[in-house]
């Protein structure tokens, strides 16, 4: 559906429960309990603090995320983001000034096995218990 909006949900809301949803999701305040879009695209915003864990078809991290991400396809962990948990997904992008601390398990199966840029499953990456920060000079 081209030229749909993501939802959102704005920086003065609290919510506390389950979210699921059939379509893209913004997230710039609190959220506590699961995110569930299955074949979505969830997008953390720079002001969100997120404890929750968290599964959609692309996660991109901007914001604080406390809790374990599982992406059918991409994650993308954005300059300023820090998160807390474990990572599944088919594909990890991390840019300079993440914080991660967790372990990292790329399935390589985000495209159903199919495509030509399928691999097998990769050993898992454990950051350091206090934090891994990508790019701090």
């Amino acid at each position: 559906m081209a030229g749909e909006t993501a939802a959102v949900i704005g920086k003065s809301v609290q919510i506390r429960g389950e979210v699921k949803g059939q379509e893209d999701l913004v997230v710039e305040g609190l959220v506590e309990g699961t995110i569930t879009l299955s074949e979505n695209k969830l997008t953390i915003g720079a002001t969100a603090r997120v404890t929750a864990n968290v599964a959609a078809k692309d996660v991109v991290v901007q914001g604080h995320l406390q809790g374990d991400i599982h992406a059918a396809g991409r994650v993308e962990l954005r300059s300023g983001s820090n998160v807390n948990g474990d990572i599944r997904a088919a594909r990890l992008s991390v840019e300079d000034n993440a914080i991660f601390s967790g372990k990292v398990e790329l399935d390589g199966t985000g495209d159903g096995g199919k495509g030509a840029g399928s691999h097998p499953p990769a050993s898992a990456v454990s950051a350091t218990p206090a934090g891994a920060q990508f790019g701090a000079n």
